[in-house]
């Protein structure tokens, strides 16, 4: 009994990780061509090491590219309400855009998503295209409207029907 309480208290471990200087720089483009899609193929070199040292230094290009944003533009603007989040409406990834997806249908408004997950580069672009850094995020007649919280208060107010009855309406 005593040798299993001795094993239950034990301290784990230490992990034993590979030296970033083992890592080849054929290796790190071949996994971030496998991750990157071809849409942004200036992306595709983001991850790139800068010396040879014993750390390694990673140069990324993230953000928001005037390609991008001119994209996230047409797509705000050519939807009345479009809804960026972790999934899809019919099987969203997380709480908050499973919410934000259920106040939209229940208010019977057609809406279209955006899959953040699918495309880092998006997820990143899009955060400093709204200055909002979480996920969903709603954009009203071509506005960013909010996050969850923000459309579950406007929801429980009434403002929320009312704006996307204007919307609807324009």
């Amino acid at each position: 009994m005593a040798s299993t309480t001795a094993a239950a208290t034990a301290p784990p471990r230490p992990l034993h990780l590979r030296s970033p200087s083992s890592l080849s720089r054929s290796s790190l483009a071949i996994s971030t061509r496998a991750v990157l899609p071809r849409s942004f193929p200036s992306l595709r070199t983001c991850v790139a090491p800068l010396s040879r040292r014993r750390h390694l230094s990673v140069r990324c290009n993230s953000g928001l590219s005037p390609e991008l944003k001119s994209t996230l533009d047409k797509v705000v603007t050519s939807n009345k309400v479009v809804l960026f989040m972790k999934g899809t409406k019919d099987f969203p990834q997380c709480g908050f855009s499973h919410t934000v997806v259920q106040i939209l249908k229940s208010l019977n408004v057609p809406f279209e998503t955006l899959d953040v997950l699918s495309n880092e580069a998006l997820c990143q672009g899009l955060k400093e295209y709204s200055s909002w850094p979480t996920f969903p995020q709603l954009y009203i007649d071509g506005e960013f409207f909010g996050g969850c919280d923000i459309t579950v208060d406007a929801y429980k107010s009434g403002e929320l029907q009312e704006l996307l009855e204007k919307t609807m309406l324009s």
